[in-house]
């Protein structure tokens, strides 16, 4: 203290082979907050290890998840998390090269750690509340599970699609409704506030004995596209329909205040910065799994139908 001696960081890490460092590769952190929630659980945790976590969004963009792999083996981090992966060579180049890999949310054939999430508990549960409610015509607005999120992207990138529909489909049999295929719509983003207005019209539209009285929208984004068609046609939520979400991102920061499905964004980030640190001192063997369970939260977009 009395010479001002500084400890020199750079020079123990390497002379520990660690750098005390953690890659997390993002697909973006915007416009989805779902990410930034994650990458917010991921830097308190290593906080919490010691560690600090060095970021890359690769926009879904394979090249650009290869580079941010290479720039991160570099600086040999401690381990690499990916959220989510976009092309699984890149998951089997950090393998190659001795890194720690736990893949979050969405999980490839590459066998690593990873974290999940029950997104078909969460579709059932969201579906069954309004059914519980009452509702019969319920529709579904979501992404598609069969269509590839970009170019040379695999199949996995659509698992949590499929969860989440089946999820909702299972709801509906499971109260003796069946499904419509008329009520379902499904797209190839999230994230297009358009396209998911242009389906409440659509829907609109239909006989009044056919038309859905509430909408389960699989994204917090898309049910924001819901509500701005809802206020344009002077529907009135949730008198003359209800809405529930996915993701509980704007979820409370709507008008009303959106019905939705919780998601673990910040454990799914600490989770994985667990399972990380957990391999790296040599307590684990084979590949570890864990998975995170949702939340129904019923805020003011639900109610009985009306009549």
């Amino acid at each position: 203290a009395e010479s001002g001696y500084q400890i020199n960081t750079v020079a123990q890490r390497l002379r520990k082979q660690r750098s005390a460092e953690i890659g997390h590769i993002l697909d973006s952190i915007s416009p989805n907050p779902f990410f930034a929630g994650v990458a917010l659980g991921s830097e308190r945790a290593a906080a919490e290890y010691g560690c600090t976590v060095l970021f890359s969004n690769t926009h879904g963009d394979a090249d650009l998840e290869r580079t941010g792999v290479e720039a991160l083996l570099q600086r040999r981090v401690e381990a690499i998390l990916f959220t989510t992966v976009t092309d699984e060579r890149n998951v089997e180049l950090a393998l190659s090269a001795g890194a720690v890999v736990v893949q979050v949310e969405r999980v490839s054939d590459v066998a690593t750690h990873a974290v999940t999430v029950d997104n078909y508990r969460g579709a059932f549960d969201a579906t069954e509340h309004l059914l519980r409610l009452g509702h019969r015509r319920v529709a579904c607005l979501g992404v598609d599970p069969d269509q590839r999120a970009a170019p040379g992207t695999a199949p996995h990138r659509r698992v949590v699609e499929r969860e989440r529909l089946s999820g909702y489909f299972d709801a509906l049999r499971s109260y003796g409704v069946a499904g419509d295929e008329e009520l379902v719509t499904l797209g190839p983003t999230y994230y297009d506030v358009l396209a998911a207005r242009a389906a409440v019209r659509r829907w609109l539209q239909f006989p009044a004995a056919r038309r859905p009285t509430a909408i389960f929208a699989t994204c917090d984004i898309m049910a924001a596209g819901i509500l701005q068609e809802a206020h344009v046609s002077r529907l009135r939520v949730p008198d003359d329909l209800s809405i529930v979400g996915f993701d509980d991102t704007f979820a409370s920061h709507l008008t009303p205040p959106l019905t939705t499905v919780r998601q673990p964004m910040e454990e799914l980030g600490r989770a994985a910065v667990r399972l990380a640190m957990t391999s790296r001192d040599g307590a684990a063997g084979l590949p570890q799994r864990e998975r995170l369970t949702t939340q129904l939260i019923v805020r003011e977009s639900t109610a009985p139908p009306a009549g």
